[in-house]
């Protein structure tokens, strides 16, 4: 497997540009708090690191991953001016299909926000088999998804922002 040996979190070949002009919402999950704080920690040290304000970030955390859906939705539209919102959490595989439907509902339910919006939602929720893979993921041996998911807001900020100075 690819990621076996991979830190996914690795940006030293890729252009990040400043967060420093943008406003960044972080939604966070609570179930799974060992794996969600990580993520948090690692989204907002990775907008801090790459030059945004501290006051220019709002976190905000919902009882679960399915919540992060309106979470995300009531960021936006309670807070004047975010360029980006993150949405962390995990799911853990477990003996049921609820995981199915947990993973699916989340991934369509912030693409509808993000689209509705007309602003990046960016999905930082790790969908893992087991514990193991997602403390690997959440600043183990295959980085943080939480820093992937700030990176992701940053350049999907800078982008949108980069369309806005055409017209």
């Amino acid at each position: 497997m690819a990621t076996q040996l991979k830190n996914l979190s690795d940006f030293s070949d890729t252009e990040v540009p400043s967060a420093a002009p943008y406003r960044y919402g972080i939604v966070t999950a609570e179930w799974n708090t060992q794996i969600t704080n990580a993520l948090f920690e690692g989204a907002y040290q990775s907008l801090i690191n790459h030059g945004a304000l501290a006051d220019n970030i709002f976190p905000y955390a919902v009882p679960g991953s399915y919540e992060l859906i309106s979470g995300a939705d009531l960021l936006l539209r309670n807070i004047v001016n975010l360029d980006a919102v993150i949405c962390l959490g995990c799911v853990i595989q477990g003996e049921t299909r609820h995981f199915d439907f947990i993973c699916n509902a989340v991934a369509n339910g912030l693409s509808n926000v993000s689209i509705k919006h007309n602003k990046p939602v960016i999905f930082g929720v790790l969908t893992v088999d087991n514990l193991q893979q997602a403390i690997d993921r959440s600043g183990g041996k295959h980085g943080n998804k939480g820093d992937e998911a700030a990176v992701t807001a940053i350049k999907m900020a800078d982008m949108a922002a980069s369309f806005r100075n055409l017209i």
